[in-house]
């Protein structure tokens, strides 16, 4: 069966999804899982928690798709109904699975708790369905097979646990189960040009891509991530292939990228820390602790990442930073004399090698008609002297400032050398 014939539908359920109290993450965590192993994904579907609604969208999605994959309602309470939806599908019934059982009585005790006939049910699967055990819950996936060689399997609908289930069990079990066409993906990881300039400048290297390789750009908060898509070769090929096309591609955007495949900025500028010996600290305002998390998020950050200041207020930059009150009331909060002495500050403060420093109007008040929503300056300091960096970017505030601390983490990063990796590590 050809890739283009391996189609796969998602249906997610819960009345929480519907009325907003929730954002559906789980599509697009598995549109994107399914699609780098080389499936389709024709459709997502939400629905409410009621029975006739699920076995109707069973029946729709199995008319268009082999695989259809669900998630929520497996719970123990009254409104999980997913499994009874499988028993009218597949007209079968429900019964008491050993194995499912024996893991829940399992997880109660060391959770100190008796089991309750409520948690027990949920050891009931649908009579002839393989039990798929979720390690990280309480709510088993379930996957069942019908006389055509479709495929529906439901899982929880909590992130975590869909997650390890589609990893551990759901994913091998499809790949042993059809035969999926070989397809190969790599990802750039670049920061500080937009989606448009960064098109402009490969446009000539795209152009000459040969027909079997594709190129996407996915762009994110002050990044984009370009996806090239290789298929119909043998994977040794299909391999080779991408290595050369990746050799032609990163001379005209080296300085931009910043990793390849899984790797995060924030992960490769730890890396670049690591190695050089370096101790940094950071003093924000508008970021409000945003370049602080993006240190501390990594595990092991304590090696290089000394502390930080949030200095929202004036009186703030002042008493804990030493900013000059004339400088503030000259030059305004929002200068490059204020991050420039931010910078310098924390970095003595801390006793650190480098210091950052960020002020600005994320918004979408504080505004004036020199300085408007996104007007963001930004300053690094270390034993040579320190330097400011004015951005000006949009009027959404998150937009200002993710995207201020993806800039300052790749000036950062541009500082210790580039890159922690070459995209040839990725293919011994």
């Amino acid at each position: 069966m050809s890739l283009n014939r391996v189609a796969v539908e998602i249906i997610n359920i819960g009345d929480e999804l519907l009325y907003g109290n929730i954002a559906n993450t789980n599509a697009q965590w598995m549109s994107e899982y399914l699609t780098e192993a080389g499936f389709r994904v024709l459709r997502h579907t939400v629905i409410a928690d009621e029975q006739a609604a699920i076995v109707q969208a069973l029946q729709e999605a199995l008319q268009r798709a082999q695989v259809v994959l669900m998630t929520g309602g497996l719970g123990p309470t009254k409104d999980d109904v997913t499994k009874l939806a499988l028993c009218s599908y597949f007209n079968t019934g429900l019964q008491l699975h050993p194995e499912a059982l024996a893991h829940l009585e399992e997880m109660f005790r060391l959770r100190g708790r008796s089991l309750s006939e409520l948690n027990r049910q949920q050891a009931a699967l649908p009579a002839g369905a393989l039990y798929l055990q979720n390690e990280k819950g309480t709510a088993p996936g379930i996957w069942m097979q019908d006389a055509a060689g479709r495929v529906v399997v439901a899982m929880p609908g909590v992130p975590h646990e869909m997650q390890h289930l589609m990893r551990e069990k759901v994913l091998p079990r499809l790949l042993q189960t059809f035969s999926i066409e070989p397809l190969l993906h790599f990802h750039v990881k670049t920061v500080g040009i937009g989606e448009s300039q960064l098109a402009e400048q490969i446009a000539a290297w795209e152009e000459a891509l040969p027909s079997h390789i594709k190129l996407a750009y996915l762009p994110s908060f002050g990044q984009v991530k370009l996806r090239l898509t290789a298929k119909g070769k043998a994977p040794s090929q299909l391999r080779q292939d991408i290595k050369e096309q990746l050799a032609r591609l990163l001379p005209l955007i080296d300085k931009y990228v910043f990793g390849f495949e899984q790797e995060i900025l924030e992960e490769v500028v730890a890396a670049l820390l690591r190695k050089s010996g370096k101790t940094i600290a950071v003093a924000e305002s508008c970021t409000g602790g945003y370049l602080a998390h993006s240190f501390t998020k990594i595990p092991g950050s304590s090696a290089y990442f000394q502390g930080g200041v949030v200095a929202y207020s004036n009186r703030a930059k002042i008493e804990l930073l030493g900013v000059s009150p004339q400088t503030l009331e000259t030059e305004g909060a929002v200068s490059e004399a204020t991050v420039l002495q931010m910078a310098n500050a924390v970095r003595r403060r801390f006793h650190a090698d480098i210091g950052l420093a960020t002020s600005g109007i994320a918004g979408p008040g504080g505004a004036t008609p020199a300085k408007p929503v996104g007007t963001i300056w930004v300053a690094y300091a270390d034993a040579e002297g320190a330097k400011a960096a004015l951005y000006r970017l949009g009027n959404d505030r998150l937009f200002n400032i993710k995207v201020t601390t993806a800039l300052l983490l790749d000036w950062l990063r541009k500082k210790l050398g580039g890159r922690a990796s070459r995209f040839e590590d990725f293919f011994v």
